[in-house]
This record gives structure tokens, C-alpha cells and sequence, in this order.
């Protein structure tokens, strides 16, 4: 197979994947448990994978309409059909570790992880297909969780079949640490654990944002202050869940937004007599103030636990040096 060619598709017999059911997951119909556990896959395709018997619940072919228990194995054995559209690019990647079934990548703001509508070319998925050519034969090229173009930071992602399964059932079961760093805006007096599920804006189909209870996907979010100015503040975020844009429509649900957020951050806003400095620092911040710094998980294959820190980014140093400045200045009067 040539990696490089556009718009080909193959199919092949994927490894028999099996995960257990989440107990969070306990009440839900058995399709929307699948798509909960293997969101690398479409609803559509895990639906037809039931109704066709190559995805079992403990062994045995069932409705899609039927609830599960929590505990139960599923086994998925299909076929999948391997897109191979994505060319390799030869962009650089900064790789902590790698061996032959995981790799850690720190990534940088402003790369995009997956081809889609606009971005084609020069995604993490392009890079990875030059550093690997082989991982064209992965679901996604073995990108098992995203961060958006503009957040910067830590990802795991799959080199093999296994371990792409592994990975995913992790995922699905919560037992990744992910830990972020994030500047937002206001003075916050404590941290709080945000638990509001999550779905499409209503009426902006790039945004997303809390729906009542009972609607969309299930959203957690714990965050701390690590470190408070006069106007903003740093918190430590660790997710629970990890829907698209979490952090981001967390934290603007609570009423401290991002610093640089285009979607959530709202309009503008400079601190009262703000310095020269500050006023410059903040109008030249043009992404969302996130980080992934932290990355912890069991070793698919291996079974041993790694973790993983990237320090945060020298724009955001600088975004902090300058808020920390200017509360100096403005606390000497």
C-alpha cells in the first residue's frame, strides 16, 4: 500500500479488538456504548458491525438497542476499511519516547492533528505518516485523542493494532491522566470540579457548549489555582472525560474563559491600568492559553506505567511573566 496516495481505500481484517464496558457506562444502549468506547470508529459502521455479528457483548451477537450492565467484554472482529488519502509530509514532530507500539508526542500550537475540511495538508497526521509510513494502516492513523490546533502539548498515539485497542479502552475506562495548564481570565478564588455535560452549539455548529442534563455527553472537568494575578489566573485542569473543547467551554461556563480564546473567550478585555508591557503581551496572544503538560498511562503491550511532562511553551511564559509583572507593578502603587 502507498501511503502517499490520494483518495485510495483499502479493506482488511482488522486484529479482533477486546475492551470491558465501562460501569459509567451502565444503562446505555449497547450502540452508544460502542460509540462512547471506540470513537474512532462511526456510529453508523459500529451499528452495522452488531446487526452483522462482529460485535459481540460476552460472546454473543445482540440488538443494538440493548442495555448494558457495565463489565460486560465486548469483541470487535470486522472488517475496516483503512483510509489512505492523508500523504506523508515531511513536518517535524517533537517525539519523547517512542517504541514499536506507542508514541508520545509533544505537540506545537498551531498544528492541526487530523485532515479535515480546510486542512488537508500539513497535519499531525501527515507528519506522522513520513515518520512511519506503516500507520497508514491504523484507524486514524493511530490517533486515538486530539488536542485543537491551537492548544499545545502532550499525545499518546498508537503504532499498532494492540495497542491502539489498549489505548482506547483506557481512554474509555478514564484511567489516562491528562493534565493541563491553562491562563483564563478573572481572579479566581478557588478551584471547583465542573460536571456539565457537553454537545454542538445550537446554532454554531464550530462551537460547542453545556446543554441541560440529561442532553449531550457526559463532561468533568477538576481544576486548581496554581497561580493568581490581579486580573487572571493559572489553573491546573485535569480532565475526566475528554470531549471536544472541554477545557475551553468549561471554563467559560464558570465565567473565567481562556486568555486568546477566538470561540469562548469573548470580547477583548484589558485590567484597569494596565501597563504598556501587558496591554502589548495580551494583544499579540492570538491562541487559547492551554497546554497539555502532563501525560500518564499503562503501556498497552508492555503493561508498565509511563508518564510524560512538557514544560509550558515560551509564549505562554511570557503571557505569565507579564500578568505576574504587572500585578507587581500595580500592588507597589
Amino acid at each position: 500500500m502507498n501511503p502517499t496516495a490520494p483518495h485510495a481505500t483499502e479493506e482488511h481484517d482488522i486484529e479482533p479488538i477486546e475492551a470491558t464496558v465501562p460501569e459509567q457506562l451502565a444503562g446505555k444502549r449497547f450502540d452508544q456504548a460502542l460509540a462512547e468506547m471506540f470513537p474512532e470508529f462511526s456510529r453508523s459502521r459500529l451499528t452495522e458491525w452488531i446487526k452483522s455479528g462482529d460485535a459481540l457483548l460476552d460472546g454473543e451477537t445482540v440488538k443494538p438497542k440493548v442495555a448494558v450492565n457495565g463489565g460486560e467484554t465486548v469483541s470487535l472482529a470486522a472488517k475496516q476499511q483503512v483510509e489512505t488519502d492523508a500523504v506523508a509530509e515531511d513536518i517535524p514532530l517533537q517525539i519523547l519516547y517512542s517504541d514499536a507500539d506507542v508514541l508520545v508526542v509533544n505537540k506545537p500550537a498551531g498544528l492541526v492533528v487530523h485532515p479535515g475540511a480546510g486542512n488537508p495538508r500539513g497535519t499531525m497526521v501527515n507528519a506522522l505518516l513520513h515518520f512511519d509510513a506503516e500507520m497508514a494502516q491504523l484507524p486514524r492513523a493511530g490517533i486515538v485523542h486530539r488536542l485543537d490546533k491551537d492548544t499545545s502539548g502532550l499525545m499518546v498515539v498508537a503504532r499498532s493494532l494492540r495497542a491502539h485497542a489498549g489505548l482506547i479502552e483506557q481512554l474509555s475506562s478514564r484511567t489516562v491522566h491528562r493534565q493541563y495548564v491553562a491562563v483564563v481570565q478573572g481572579p479566581m478564588v478557588a478551584g471547583n470540579t465542573v460536571d456539565a455535560p457537553i454537545d454542538r452549539h445550537s446554532h454554531d455548529r464550530v462551537r460547542m457548549a453545556v446543554v441541560k442534563e440529561g442532553a449531550g455527553r457526559e463532561a468533568i472537568t477538576h481544576y486548581r489555582v496554581r497561580e493568581r494575578f490581579r486580573s487572571h489566573t493559572v489553573v491546573e485542569c485535569r480532565l475526566e472525560t475528554g470531549r471536544t473543547h472541554q477545557i475551553r467551554v468549561h471554563m467559560a461556563y464558570v465565567k473565567h474563559p481562556l486568555i486568546g480564546d477566538p470561540l469562548y473567550g469573548g470580547s477583548f478585555k484589558l485590567p484597569k491600568a494596565a501597563s504598556e508591557a501587558l496591554v502589548e503581551t495580551l494583544r499579540a496572544f492570538r491562541r487559547q492559553a492551554l497546554h497539555a503538560e502532563k501525560l500518564s498511562f499503562i503501556h498497552p503491550v508492555g503493561g508498565e506505567e509511563l508518564s510524560f511532562e512538557a514544560p509550558v511553551p515560551d509564549d505562554m511564559v511570557r503571557l505569565m511573566d507579564a500578568l505576574r509583572e504587572d500585578t507587581r507593578l500595580f500592588n507597589a502603587g
